[in-house]
């Protein structure tokens, strides 16, 4: 009883991130499966690899974060998806040089300079999401 009341007396911003996190969760296993299957079990390119992992964990972000952590968001489907993928390919991109670069100066395992990429990107996209895809 008292967590479900600690829960409500969050402030918003902090609540939204707890469930961004929960959501990214999901997205980051789901990308992370499709990345690992294609690269260690499909023996595909790295970077169409990448892309095809990220794209079914941004289906999977968006539909989740519409819903949850920024239902309060009154902005249209349409405009809000726009703007989502606006977000998505700045995050990205930003990601996928960094992951380049990791991988052009650490002597480790790239699949693990995915994972730092990720964490990069999880930052950055709740930001933009937050102000920008589903400004309030």
């Amino acid at each position: 009883m008292r967590l479900i009341q600690y829960w409500r007396n969050l402030p918003p911003t902090v609540s939204q991130i707890i469930k961004y996190g929960l959501v990214g969760v999901a997205n980051t296993l789901i990308t992370m499966v499709v990345i690992w299957v294609m690269l260690k079990v499909l023996d595909s390119r790295e970077g169409l690899s990448n892309i095809t992992g990220y794209v079914a964990g941004i289906i999977n972000s968006y539909i989740l974060n519409k819903q949850w952590p920024f239902k309060e968001s009154h902005s249209q489907w349409i405009k809000s998806s726009v703007r989502f993928l606006v977000a998505f390919c700045i995050c990205y991109s930003l990601q996928w040089g960094l992951v380049t670069w990791l991988n052009a100066h650490l002597a480790i395992d790239h699949y693990f300079n995915h994972l730092i990429g990720m964490a990069f990107y999880t930052i950055l996209n709740f930001v933009l999401n937050k102000f920008y895809a589903f400004k309030v």
